[in-house]
């Protein structure tokens, strides 16, 4: 492990350690998004290694959130979007923070309750999509919290860390493996197994056809929202949406 690495993680710890009661403290009384930020602001600077010049508070959405944007190196990496601590999060408060982040060819979309922390993938469009790459609890457990949450710190986007834990995601999703498992290569193999087996030949349009709507997709099976579901290297990561079929 690099020692940037290492230091940056002894920081996540220590920080994921002294908000456990001041967390707890703020769900139970349902205390606003002005106190829940002032925890998130920390966390940000004491456990994520941000310091006042790469948090532009002049991306502050007004309304229900409150957001950041956050510079690494001078470029405008993500967005940060702050809940009250007792609320529970959803995609659907990602909408006005990804249209700036669209706008402003910001990558990611960070949401977070101060307890719970995800990061989403923005790709481009039209139209752009949002993918849930991990979700961070700080209140599950130090190694699991730890894991998750160093990946949002600063050493982590400039070594480009969930990037890498992006690309492994994205290699690995729905979609990529159906278009894999549909291509003209692969198709043409399992039509010669398919004919050793069997005797029977069948179109490469028809089998195509076929795997999408009863092997990738049963008819009978419903549309998944992106959620985490997976775990890689030991962090739950998202599932992009089956487009496979």
């Amino acid at each position: 492990m690099p020692r940037w690495e290492a230091e940056g993680r002894d920081r996540v710890l220590a920080a994921v350690r002294a908000s456990a009661g001041p967390l707890a403290g703020l769900a139970a009384r349902d205390a606003d998004e002005d106190d829940t930020r002032l925890l998130v602001t920390g966390i940000l600077r004491d456990g994520l290694g941000y310091s006042q010049h790469d948090l532009t508070a002049d991306y502050q959405i007004t309304g229900e959130f409150a957001g950041y944007g956050v510079r690494i190196a001078g470029r405008l990496a993500a967005f940060i979007e702050v809940k009250r601590a007792a609320a529970g999060l959803s995609p659907q408060h990602l909408r006005r923070t990804e249209m700036h982040a669209a706008s402003e060819g910001a990558e990611w979309v960070i949401l977070t309750n101060g307890q719970v922390w995800q990061a989403w993938h923005l790709t481009p469009g039209p139209p752009a999509v949002l993918d849930m790459v991990l979700e961070a609890d700080l209140l599950a457990g130090d190694g699991p919290a730890v894991d998750a949450l160093f990946h949002l710190s600063k050493e982590a986007f400039k070594h480009h860390v969930i990037d890498g834990l992006w690309r492994v995601r994205a290699a690995t999703s729905a979609t990529s493996l159906g278009t894999v498992i549909t291509s003209d290569p692969v198709i043409g193999q399992i039509r010669k197994e398919l004919r050793r087996r069997t005797g029977h030949d069948v179109d490469p349009a028809e089998l195509s056809d076929l795997i999408r709507s009863s092997v990738l997709r049963p008819p009978d099976t419903p549309r998944r929202p992106r959620r985490a579901t997976t775990v890689v290297c030991g962090i739950p990561v998202g599932r992009m949406e089956d487009l496979a079929g």
